[in-house]
């Protein structure tokens, strides 16, 4: 049985790479596929791909792009500490569930 968003990144958070050839940058999350349990990644993980001419691409040629890592790879990064940080669900008083840092206790989510 999956889970449903086990994944606890979220599109634009901030985000480290842990592993891999991109170890250690820094970058936005562009885009997060739940089945594949992958996360796209502003700038990490650039690949080549040679395309033909189509409607959308006149010219074709090599494009340059991002490709998707496992977000088991990523680790997100707090405001606050600016470092890769484990993070806690709590509830508000109002009721809303929000991400908070487990090493400062920052709200992620304001």
């Amino acid at each position: 049985m999956e889970k449903k968003n086990a994944c606890r990144i979220k599109k634009n958070d901030k985000v480290k790479v842990l592993t891999g050839k991109d170890k250690g940058k820094i970058g936005k999350v562009i885009r997060i596929d739940e089945k594949k349990q992958r996360v796209l990644v502003e700038h990490v993980n650039m690949v080549k791909r040679h395309t033909r001419p189509s409607a959308k691409n006149k010219q074709g040629g090599i494009i340059e792009g991002e490709a998707g890592i496992h977000w088991s790879n990523v680790m997100l990064l707090c405001n606050k500490c600016m470092a890769p940080v484990r993070i806690q669900m709590k509830r508000l008083d109002d009721g809303k569930k929000v991400r908070v840092c487990r090493k400062c206790g920052e709200l992620i989510d304001a």
